[in-house]
């Protein structure tokens, strides 16, 4: 996906694209090139395809229609090199963003990124997500991640964060059995799912999926457990 191409794609999420946003990116696109030359942020190096497969599917979270430029807070875990949650703040800044990352030279990166692009209320946290999530419960209006673990892994790790009537926006490709595997853990979590966004990404024509998890009531205080137990799925 070239410049001009990204362009298109995303004036057709009804996003505008200005000079600032687009100066934004392509600094953060060198700066992402420049430091894996020092840290391992990811194996995606080539432009286009960091355009492609980090900026254009960050931004697609829009299409859940929850977000917006107002004053929400949005916290982004397993969040690497900033997908989604650092192209979600360039496209809307008014949004405050919380960075959750348990690589320490990750987090060193996100920070150079933030103080190069110039990025307000945003925030680096250098932790794993079980702890943050234990000690800031009720705290977002929208909690994502981005190919980070299994649904029913993520939730737990999630949904705690969530005010009530807050959103787990988790994206994914492969759902189907993930989904059927995490519906008891939806329901002990005091959550559903509202709805599926399926879509393909441009160009490469791969399947891409949001989807949206309301929380409905305050979660039990015994959530998140100890990370060794979500894993096993013990009770």
């Amino acid at each position: 996906m070239n410049k001009d191409e990204f362009i298109n794609y995303i004036k057709e999420l009804k996003i505008d694209v200005s000079d600032e946003i687009l100066d934004k990116l392509d600094n953060y696109f060198k700066l992402i090139v420049e430091w894996n030359n020092k840290f391992n942020l990811t194996t995606i190096l080539e432009e286009k395809s960091v355009y492609l497969k980090h900026f254009y599917d960050s931004i697609c979270i829009v299409k859940s229609n929850l977000i917006d430029n107002n004053n929400i807070k949005l916290c982004d875990f397993g969040t690497g090199a900033g997908f989604p949650g650092v192209v979600i703040k360039i496209f809307y800044p008014n949004i405050k963003v919380t960075l959750i990352e348990s690589n320490n030279k990750k987090c060193t990166f996100l920070n150079e990124v933030i103080k190069e692009l110039d990025l307000k209320n945003i925030e680096v946290i250098n932790t794993r997500m079980e702890l943050y999530s234990k000690n800031n419960r009720e705290t977002f209006d929208i909690v994502t991640c981005r190919a980070v673990s299994h649904l029913r892994i993520i939730s737990e790790l999630a949904i705690p964060l969530l005010k009530v009537n807050g959103y787990f926006l988790p994206l994914k490709s492969n759902i189907e059995e993930e989904i059927k595997e995490s519906n008891k853990i939806l329901n002990d979590l005091n959550s559903e799912i509202e709805d599926i966004i399926s879509y393909e990404l441009p160009i490469e024509n791969s399947k891409r999926n949001i989807i949206l998890i309301k929380k409905l009531k305050e979660t039990n205080s015994k959530y998140p457990r100890e990370y060794n137990k979500i894993i096993k799925n013990s009770v």
